[in-house]
C-alpha cells in the first residue's frame, strides 16, 4: 500500500515536519510493508516557512525585529527560488505567542516587526515575497507593518499616530510618498489561513480579538477603530477593503497588504499546495493520513487537511484524518464525511489540554499505529476475498 503522511501543524505542540515523522513512525509499526511517502502541509499559519523551505529547497535568513511590544528580537524568514522569494511568517516577529498572557492586549500590539521583516527580504533581494499570517497577536490593520516600509499614518497636527489597534481612531490622513519604491517592483502576496472579512461579526476584531486579549469593550474599540481605518483607506488611496475575502486575516494585515501595498490575498492552503505540487506527489497513492490539533468549523474553512482532502477527493483517493480534537459540528457535517473517510481521534482517552499536547508526539504514533494495523487488515481481508 502506498500512502501519503501529510498533516498540517498541531498547534502548540507538534510543528508538521515533526507531526509527519511521527505518523510515517506508527505506520510503519502497523503496517511494515506499506510504502511511505511524507509531505507536511500548511495553510499560512503554522510552519509555513518551514514547510516550503524544506520543499522547495532553500535556506532560512535572520533578522532583527520588534515583537508586539517593540522589544528587538532575531526572526527569521526562508529564502528560495534563486534568493528571488521569500516566506515571512507574521507569527515570527508580531505573534501571539510571543507575549506572556497578561501582556496580551490587541489595542497595544503592532505588527511593525512583520514589516522589518519585509524589508529585511527586499534588501536580501528578493522581488516576490509571501507573508503567512497566521498566528499574530495583532488587530491593527496592518498599519504597523505597512510603517514600517515607510508609510505614514498622521493624526490630524501631521503626527504619527501610536501603534497599535487602539491608535487607529486619530488616524487622518496616510501618506504613502515614503512607501520603499521596492515595494512597487516586488510581487507581495499574503497568505491567508482564514477568509474572514476586515469588519462585521466574523471580522478581525469580534471573531478573534477575544482570542488575543481584547474585553468586550476593547472589540468594540478595535471595530470602531479598523472601520475608521478603511474609511481612510478608501478616501485616500481610493480602494475599499470592508468586504474582502481574507481582508481580516491577521487582525487586518490582509487589509493593509490590498488596500496600502497594492499586494495579493491569497488563500494559504491552496497557495502551499500548489508550490508542494501537491497533485504529483498524490498520483499513485492509496491512501492520505493527514492530521490537525483541532478539527473544527475552522478547518472546514479550508484549512490544509480539507485543501488537500478536496484535492485527494477529485483524485478518488481515501483520506484519513487524526486530530487531538472533533468538534461536535465536524463530527455531524456531511460535507466533512464526504471529504475524510475517517476521522480518528489521536487521544484514546478524556484528558486535560496540557497532558494532550505534551504527550502529542506519542499518541499521534500510537494512533497512526492503529490505522496502519487497520489498512493492513483491510488489504489482507481484500486479498483472501480475492482468493477463489
Amino acid at each position: 500500500m502506498n500512502i501519503l503522511v501529510a498533516p498540517n501543524a498541531l498547534k502548540g505542540s507538534l510543528g508538521p515536519i515533526e507531526a509527519a515523522g511521527a505518523i510515517a513512525e506508527g505506520l510503519a509499526q502497523g503496517y511494515p510493508d506499506a510504502r511511505l511517502d511524507e509531505l507536511p502541509i500548511a495553510d499560512g499559519g503554522d510552519a509555513t516557512a518551514a514547510v516550503l523551505v524544506r520543499a522547495l529547497g532553500g535556506t532560512f535568513a535572520e533578522a532583527t525585529a520588534q515583537d508586539p511590544l517593540g522589544r528587538s528580537r532575531k526572526a527569521s524568514f526562508g529564502i528560495f527560488g534563486d534568493g528571488n522569494e521569500a516566506v515571512i511568517e507574521v507569527a515570527q516577529s508580531s505573534g501571539l505567542a510571543l507575549l506572556a498572557p497578561m501582556e496580551q492586549n490587541p489595542l497595544a500590539a503592532s505588527s511593525y516587526g512583520a514589516g522589518q521583516l519585509v524589508l529585511a527580504a527586499l534588501e536580501r533581494g528578493c522581488r516576490r515575497i509571501d507573508i503567512a499570517l497566521g498566528g499574530s497577536a495583532t488587530v491593527d490593520g496592518g498599519a504597523g507593518l505597512v510603517e514600517a516600509l515607510g508609510v505614514r499614518l498622521l493624526d490630524g497636527n501631521g503626527d504619527v499616530v501610536a501603534r497599535g489597534g487602539g491608535g487607529l481612531l486619530q488616524l487622518e490622513h496616510i501618506d504613502v510618498a515614503g512607501l520603499d519604491s521596492r515595494v512597487a517592483k516586488a510581487d507581495i502576496v499574503a497568505l491567508c489561513d482564514v477568509d474572514n472579512a476586515l469588519l462585521g461579526d466574523a471580522g478581525a476584531a469580534r471573531a478573534f480579538g477575544p482570542q488575543k486579549g481584547a474585553t468586550p469593550e476593547g472589540v468594540e474599540r478595535l471595530e470602531a477603530n479598523l472601520a475608521h481605518f478603511a474609511d481612510i483607506i478608501e478616501r485616500d488611496l481610493r480602494r475599499d477593503v470592508r468586504h474582502l475575502r481574507h481582508g481580516g486575516a491577521a487582525g487586518g494585515i490582509g487589509a493593509a497588504v490590498a488596500g496600502i501595498l497594492g499586494g495579493h490575498l491569497a488563500p494559504g492552503a491552496d497557495f502551499v499546495l500548489e508550490r508542494l505540487n501537491v497533485r504529483e506527489r498524490l498520483a499513485g497513492k492509496d491512501v492520505v493520513v493527514t492530521a490537525e490539533g483541532q478539527l473544527d468549523r475552522q478547518t472546514l474553512q479550508n484549512k490544509a487537511p480539507w485543501a488537500l482532502a478536496r484535492a485527494a477527493r477529485a483524485m478518488g483517493i481515501p483520506v484519513i484524518v487524526l486530530a487531538g480534537g472533533i468538534a461536535e459540528e465536524v463530527e455531524v457535517d456531511r460535507e466533512a464525511f464526504h471529504l475524510f473517510d475517517i476521522m480518528v481521534p489521536a487521544c484514546p482517552r478524556p484528558m486535560a489540554l496540557a497532558e494532550a499536547m505534551r504527550t502529542a508526539r506519542e499518541q499521534l504514533v500510537a494512533s497512526a499505529r492503529r490505522v496502519g494495523q487497520l489498512l493492513r487488515l483491510g488489504g489482507a481481508v481484500a486479498v483472501a476475498r480475492r482468493v477463489p
